[in-house]
């Protein structure tokens, strides 16, 4: 043993990053191991940051203290807030970023933390001594005692490679996989299966005809994932272009299907339901004619594109003909073709709310090694991972973010109850909340626990205060300001609204659907005083104030039953008057409280209500 630390981090993707920041942070010496020091939250497929729920993750990262926010503004080339149309429930930040870039800055970012140390290797084992770890051992044949163990380790667990019928051993294109660590974790009663994923050719941006693609802008005025995003100076932004595959393109795929590995039987792992390859929606939406193909930057300094859209593990060459039939694309070159990869991951019910092993324990699982998808759930996972490391040592109380808390919540609570039978991806209808855990205030509901902790900082504390100090201002100015008919009616029916028939109060006429507050700032300069998220904010507390409040006590009705315990001894077998399902699956998965265990696919409302009647409730 050469060295030892408190917190060893297993790799160094986006969960690895969260998780090292975090256990640095917050002072405990930390070691982030990883293969390839030039590549720290690489972007191994499409080059953007959030989505649909996936970008309320990152503001709720950003909002507790965490990285991925800052440097995906840092590196941001395009910004959308996506359903704008929609109600804000459903307003979902998404930013296309320079990978290289966004690597880039995310190292300098960790290199300049106290206590956090860096060592490039591959871990091969987990050294564990009656059921509790010791240190990790790697191919290099060091070992280094620790305390506490966060395994992130990708999709670099016995990775293969599929292009046609070629396979190839890798964690990604280019890069060998990580061996020894599964058969470890195995043998300390881990249970393991496999997950595959993929991703498509990058294209020559050199070749594309631009001209026959549709561009895709950003935002005019582009917002930003972290709530600090004034301290941020913003690249150059970049277009994004959309063309269609058509008939002919499908008609090339099929010739190589019985060639791929998706349908001759060579892969057996499950793929992302909602990120399926070109192949497969070609046969799930057989009476489709066209799938959308979207072009996107990968850089500023680069003229490669990524093609949303046409993930594959086709031979290369069907690949290759396929995409020349693509308007825009009829002389296109590609760099690398795409690929599929199959995996090792870690059944997540074997887990506890923390993210700690209920199997061994001090080691921790963030990432695709508990079954997710996705840069933005495998980030708030490592965040988590780490903290919760972190505080053990501090002897501060754990954090486990409820389902009205957070998206993290719902993500974590699904994998840790429900278990996962393909790769997971958040979407807003896993959440019964969705009108609570909006983009707009994610600072509201976890600034103040990322400074209790000790991630976030005193400055990002006293921005927070002082934007719900300004809201606070606006909703009283709107709530006692009187408005006459000849002031605002002009504008009302600019916007094709029915005009005031008599007077009323700023905040009941902001109730209408046409009225944007932000366009009411030349008619009362009071509200020229506040920032574009200062007004945002007070406009959806006026205009959504009875569903917010509906959903608040619906929440409190529903989370009663997190709060009863259930005794960590309890003999769930012995239960006979629960079904049989029930004892299994409460055996197997543990359970700390009535209400995650009702959130168990199988144990039923009679199941329990049986268990609160045996805990005397």
């Amino acid at each position: 043993m050469i060295e030892e630390y408190d917190i060893i981090v297993i790799g160094a993707g986006h969960a690895g990053c969260e998780a090292a920041h975090a256990a640095a942070k917050l002072g405990v010496k930390t070691l982030l191991i990883t293969m390839d020091m030039t590549k720290f939250a690489q972007m191994s497929c499409n080059p953007a940051i959030g989505g649909i729920a996936k970008g309320q993750i990152v503001r709720e990262i950003d909002a507790l203290g965490g990285l991925t926010g800052v440097v995906t503004d840092m590196s941001s080339i395009q910004f959308r807030m996506l359903n704008r149309s929609k109600g804000p429930a459903m307003w979902s930040p998404r930013s296309q970023c320079d990978r290289v870039k966004f690597s880039i800055f995310w190292r300098d970012l960790l290199e300049k933390i106290p206590n956090l140390y860096f060592w490039q290797d591959t871990v091969k084992d987990v050294i564990v001594e009656n059921g509790e770890v010791k240190g990790v051992e790697t191919v290099f044949g060091v070992k280094f005692k620790c305390k506490k163990v966060v395994i992130t380790a990708g999709t670099f667990l016995n990775g293969l490679m599929h292009i046609g019928e070629r396979q190839f051993k890798g964690g990604r294109i280019g890069e060998i996989p990580a061996c020894g660590l599964t058969e470890a974790l195995l043998k300390a009663g881990v249970k393991t299966a496999r997950m595959k994923t993929g991703t498509p050719a990058r294209i020559d941006g050199r070749t594309i005809d631009f001209t026959k693609m549709t561009p895709q802008a950003g935002d005019e005025n582009p917002d930003s994932f972290s709530y600090m995003a004034h301290k941020i100076t913003k690249l150059p932004q970049k277009n994004c272009y959309i063309s269609y595959t058509n008939s002919h393109v499908h008609d090339e795929l099929r010739k190589g299907f019985d060639r791929s590995p998706l349908f001759n039987g060579t892969i057996k792992s499950t793929g992302p339901r909602y990120c399926p390859s070109v192949e497969t929606k070609i046969v799930t939406f057989a009476d489709k004619q066209s799938h959308p193909v979207f072009l996107e930057p990968e850089g500023t300094d680069t003229c490669e594109y990524y093609l949303n859209g046409f993930s594959s593990s086709l031979p290369y060459e069907v690949q290759y003909a396929a995409i020349r039939l693509i308007p825009g694309l009829e002389n296109a070159k590609i760099f690398r073709p795409g690929y599929a990869i199959e995996y090792d991951y870690f059944d997540p019910t074997q887990l506890n709310h923390t993210l700690e092993s209920k199997i061994i324990k001090g080691v921790y699982f963030a990432g695709q090694v508990n079954g997710t998808t996705g840069y933005e759930e495998a980030a708030c996972q490592g965040l988590i991972a780490g903290m919760n490391a972190a505080l053990s040592f501090t002897g501060n109380k754990e954090v486990i973010l409820s389902r009205k808390d957070a998206y993290i919540g719902v993500l974590i609570d699904d994998l840790v109850t429900k278990g996962v039978d393909e790769p997971y991806r958040m979407f807003t209808s896993r959440s019964e909340y969705r009108i609570l855990l909006r983009q707009d205030n994610a600072d509201e509901r976890l600034t103040e626990l990322g400074y209790k902790v000790g991630l976030a900082d005193k400055e990002r504390l006293d921005y927070y205060h002082q934007k719900k100090e300004n809201v606070e201002k606006i909703l009283e100015y709107c709530k006692e300001t009187s408005v006459s008919c000849d002031k605002i009616n002009d504008y009302i029916e600019s916007k094709g609204g029915k005009p005031l028939t008599q007077g009323n109060k700023l905040s009941a006429i902001i109730l209408r659907t046409e009225v944007s507050m932000a366009e009411l700032k030349d008619k009362f300069p009071f509200l020229k005083r506040f920032n574009r998220y200062e007004i945002e904010s007070a406009e959806i507390k006026i205009k959504y104030q009875g569903y917010i409040e509906r959903e608040e006590l619906t929440a409190e009705k529903l989370l009663r039953l997190d709060y009863v315990v259930i005794p960590d001894n309890m003999e769930f077998e012995k239960i006979f008057s629960l079904s049989t399902e029930c004892r299994q699956k409460l055996s197997r998965i543990r359970p700390k409280t009535i209400g995650q265990a009702s959130r168990i696919p199988g144990v039923s409302p009679s199941d329990i209500n049986t268990l609160l009647i045996y805990l005397g409730r």
